[in-house]
């Protein structure tokens, strides 16, 4: 066997290594909160739950969707209190093949995208939830009992988790392009009108049929590529080596 061939095992075998670890920590954590998994799922439909007419309830049409719906919030509320172990392991793969510039950027912005993929899912949880869930309670006819299956409850809280989460992670999208020199500043700067009419083409597809939710993701994600393209400019293009070579 080859040096380059037992170099490509050996990576193969960390990736192994690394993969169980963050696996092993999630599991943990699913345990350690499985005993209290009705709890978190009543958590997660509390906004809907709190707009409810009086006596509404929320049902289950699959059998055993009783026992797996709560068990699949509490599998992805797991997943995100293990998140930091997950991505540490992540790191600590990438990390030796990275230049030293290359982590200062790295760490930064990993920690960016996390806080703010946490902040998305705050702002669809205590925002949007409630101002969408109480726009449907006054619009449902009279005499229709308004109540949804608990799966896909589930289906479209993590659909506007992931859609607002990936939605403010614009920020850290913009400086990475910037700063890589794929696109220049002066060009994502002209792209403005295009972002603004995706924005809203994104919230149309990502959101319920309703202005006033579409509105709520659209206008973040307006905002939120206004402020890449600040912190863009405040950190600039990275320093490339025929840039050096000329100096």
């Amino acid at each position: 066997m080859g040096v380059g061939e037992e170099s490509f095992l050996s990576h193969l075998i960390e990736l192994r290594n690394r993969l169980i670890r963050a696996l092993l920590a999630v599991f943990v954590v699913f345990l350690c909160l499985f005993p209290w998994s009705k709890e978190i799922y009543t958590l997660v439909a509390q906004p809907l739950l709190e707009v409810l007419p009086s006596g509404g309830q929320m049902i289950a049409t699959d059998v055993i969707g009783v026992f797996l719906v709560p068990m699949k919030v509490t599998l992805m509320t797991a997943l995100l209190i293990a998140l930091p172990v997950v991505l540490y392991q992540a790191w600590a793969f990438v990390a030796p093949g990275l230049y030293t510039h290359e982590k200062k950027l790295a760490l930064p912005l990993v920690f960016a995208s996390v806080l703010l993929f946490f902040t998305g899912m705050a702002f669809a949880y205590f925002l949007v939830f409630p101002t969408v869930f109480t726009f449907m309670a006054k619009v449902a006819p009279e005499g229709v009992a308004w109540m949804t299956d608990i799966d896909k409850y589930l289906s479209f809280v993590l659909t506007s988790f992931v859609a607002f989460g990936a939605a403010f992670e614009v920020p850290v999208v913009v400086i990475v392009l910037v700063r890589t020199g794929i696109v220049e500043l002066e060009k994502l700067r002209a792209w403005r009108p295009y972002v603004i009419v995706g924005a809203f083409v994104i919230g149309a597809i990502f959101t319920p049929p309703d202005v006033i939710s579409q509105l709520m993701l659209a206008v973040p994600l307006c905002l939120l590529f206004e402020l890449g393209l600040l912190l863009a400019r405040v950190t600039g293009r990275a320093p490339q080596a025929g840039d050096a070579d000329q100096a």
